[in-house]
């Protein structure tokens, strides 16, 4: 089969390269396409995945995400009707869901949290498979048009199937010029454009200035955007090493000593890695975080004062689930 996914955020390479490999490896051919945004460029690269650039995020304002939407929806159908495609997935994108659509190639539409309103309400309409963690209770898609018959729920993390065969660069620390002997702490800003984050988040900043003064410290900030690098490289922090590119935050995660993030594919990446982690999330909550944090798995930060800043003496157990069982899902969309 010609099968395309669309790869729109930093997470998308890293959670669709090990469905692709196998799509790939049984014979079926996978075109990808992607935005402009964050590291998604930058990763793709990085996993060695060849892609199609169509437009790049248009930044905080609506009126501009509604005309990007329908530019690059346009910009997509035209490709993609010249493609004959089998299939269509993607993680969110509301830009394949309608393109797909319009050319009547059958959909799938993943995500793992569930008050992205808006985006649910095209993507999971037009998708004739949703994909969820079993975590997001069922009752709260049914808004959004999501039947029993239209719906796969697969257990745990979704991070937990992409890391099955995760084996970390041990070289990370030094590449960055990370200071080992501190607390090395991974830093990730709040998602600042995004529609579901209105709201900022004062908690940021103060744990930002908590981290960056502490000589016994280390913190990686991991920036999504270049004005968050300007930004945060203004504030001439002495503990504070910026990422200047996209880098393997896999790896980074793993020789850590705590995460401290305001995203969401982040902690759980630290959950399945089982490294610390506190979220600094400002949105609603969903039902994957939920879960995490009555397990203890994921902390929730109010005062940085919580912080338990030390060295890591160990690694939690954490489960290696079968990406097949993701992929069986996929395909099920053309049964």
């Amino acid at each position: 089969m010609r099968i395309w996914f669309d790869m729109t955020a930093s997470a998308h390479p890293v959670v669709f390269r090990p469905i692709i490999a196998r799509l790939r490896q049984t014979g079926h051919e996978v075109h990808i396409t992607a935005r402009d945004y964050a590291q998604t460029l930058g990763l793709l690269e990085l996993q060695g995945l060849d892609y199609t650039l169509f437009g790049r995020h248009p930044g905080a304002s609506r009126p501009r995400k509604v005309l990007a939407l329908a530019r690059r929806t346009s910009q997509l159908r035209r490709w993609a009707r010249a493609q004959a495609f089998d299939l269509a997935v993607a993680h969110g994108s509301n830009d394949l869901a309608l393109a797909a659509a319009s050319d009547r190639i059958p959909a799938v539409n993943m995500f793992d949290y569930e008050f992205a309103i808006q985006q649910h309400h095209i993507g999971c309409r037009l998708a004739r498979r949703v994909i969820t963690p079993d975590a997001i209770p069922a009752s709260r898609l049914s808004r959004f048009g999501v039947t029993d018959g239209k719906l796969r729920q697969y257990p745990g993390l979704k991070e937990e199937y992409y890391l099955a065969d995760f084996k970390p660069d041990r070289t990370i620390l030094d590449q960055l010029s990370v200071d080992r002997e501190r607390v090395v702490v991974v830093v990730r800003p709040p998602p600042d454009v995004s529609l579901y984050h209105r709201k900022s988040n004062p908690l940021f900043p103060r744990v930002l200035s908590h981290l960056g003064e502490r000589d016994d410290v280390q913190a990686v900030v991991l920036p999504r955007t270049d004005a968050q690098r300007r930004h945060v490289r203004a504030l001439n922090l002495p503990s504070v090493v910026v990422a200047d590119h996209a880098v393997d935050a896999q790896s980074l995660i793993a020789s850590s000593d705590l995460v401290v993030s305001a995203g969401g594919s982040m902690n759980r990446e630290a959950v399945a890695l089982g490294v610390p982690v506190y979220t600094t999330y400002g949105g609603r909550l969903g039902g994957v975080d939920e879960a995490l944090i009555r397990s203890g798995r994921l902390r929730p930060l109010s005062d940085v004062r919580a912080l338990e800043l030390q060295k890591r003496t160990r690694t939690l157990d954490w489960p290696r689930r079968d990406p097949e069982v993701i992929l069986e899902m996929i395909l099920s969309a053309i049964e």
